[in-house]
């Protein structure tokens, strides 16, 4: 029975490395992505239950992503992120195991390191598509993504929903809602347009 199930997780976590991998060769053929997605965090412990709407433009490891309440700028290396309410600019290097709760789709390019993958069956998107479903468990219990749950539609082997949960139990759960692919997104995108915003305040947290 032992070497049954052994042999069953081998079986899920080779068919879910494929379908990562498969999704991993989508993202870079994709080139320039623009998103359209609808958002819900969920922390008991904090207290936290909102939802929102947002959008967020990708080239390979940078992306620019727009919310009500924060914008975030990330070039490969630094990020800027704007607190609409406080007008005030955060600059860090964040690390390999933050970016992916501010952008899940980080993981399909990074996600061997810090993660094992399984299978945790199918299901559909919009209009009855069909999706493979595919978890990620972090390997060690200090990482700041503890899990995630990754929906990915068969169609185009890329995300239609994505489940990230903390290790502080925040609940990040994200549905895309429109995606569009093949756009010229020039690199300067990806910076913070320190000009049109005169009057922030800059806090230098590198």
């Amino acid at each position: 029975m032992c070497c049954w199930l052994a042999a069953a997780g081998f079986a899920s976590a080779q068919k879910a490395e494929a379908l990562l991998e498969k999704a991993a060769a989508a993202y870079e053929k994709a080139g320039g992505i623009s998103v359209q997605f609808a958002a819900n965090l969920h922390g008991e412990s904090r207290q936290i239950s909102e939802s929102f709407e947002g959008t967020i433009r990708m080239k390979a490891d940078k992306f620019v992503l727009v919310t009500p309440d924060i914008r975030t700028w990330y070039d490969g290396s630094t990020q800027w992120t704007y607190m609409v309410r406080t007008e005030e600019v955060n600059i860090t290097r964040p690390s390999g195991d933050e970016l992916p709760f501010t952008n899940p789709m980080t993981l399909l390019r990074t996600w061997k390191k810090d993660f094992k993958p399984a299978c945790i069956g199918e299901s559909t998107v919009g209009e009855g598509k069909m999706a493979d479903d595919v978890s990620l468990v972090a390997k060690s219990s200090g990482q700041e993504v503890e899990t995630v749950e990754l929906q990915l539609d068969r169609a185009t082997s890329l995300p239609a929903r994505m489940t990230v949960t903390m290790k502080n139990k925040l609940r990040s759960v994200i549905r895309i809602d429109k995606m569009q692919t093949g756009l010229d997104l020039p690199d300067k995108l990806f910076t913070f347009p320190e000009a049109d915003y005169p009057n922030v305040e800059i806090v230098d947290l590198r």
